[in-house]
């Protein structure tokens, strides 16, 4: 009987505060994803531009540059509709209306085990 293997996509993690970035990555490769890092979301666009392996988006809201994690979740839900979108933010309230169909929203500190859950669960597929 051969074991199940799980194939995840790779993860973006997008943060401007290198300090948190550094700890979201960890906290995905420790779980055994492949990462790629941005710390802004026009980094972030020509990261996905070059790398069709990135399944999932994991990013934060407040961002210097031409977008702020919101516009970078819709600009990503509408040119690579496939991408599991995960949003985490340190602001209480995010309008909801604003966010891409399909979307999580986790609060800073990032609650780690109910991300990986849902990041295996929903991303993750069997071979």
């Amino acid at each position: 009987m051969r074991a199940e293997t799980r194939v995840c996509p790779a993860v973006l993690v997008v943060e401007d505060e290198p300090l948190i970035r550094m700890e979201a990555i960890d906290m995905m490769e420790e779980a055994g994803f492949r990462v790629f890092d941005a710390g802004s979301a026009d980094e972030a666009v020509a990261l996905m531009e070059r790398h069709e392996e990135i399944g999932i988006l994991f990013t934060d809201v407040d961002m210097p540059g031409a977008m702020n994690g919101l516009g970078l979740a819709a600009h990503v839900r509408d040119h690579w509709p496939q991408v599991f979108i995960v949003i985490a933010s340190g602001v209480i309230n995010i309008d909801t209306t604003a966010l891409p169909e399909g979307c999580s929203v986790y609060p800073k500190p990032y609650p780690t085990n109910q991300i990986l859950a849902e990041l295996k669960r929903v991303a993750c597929v069997g071979e």
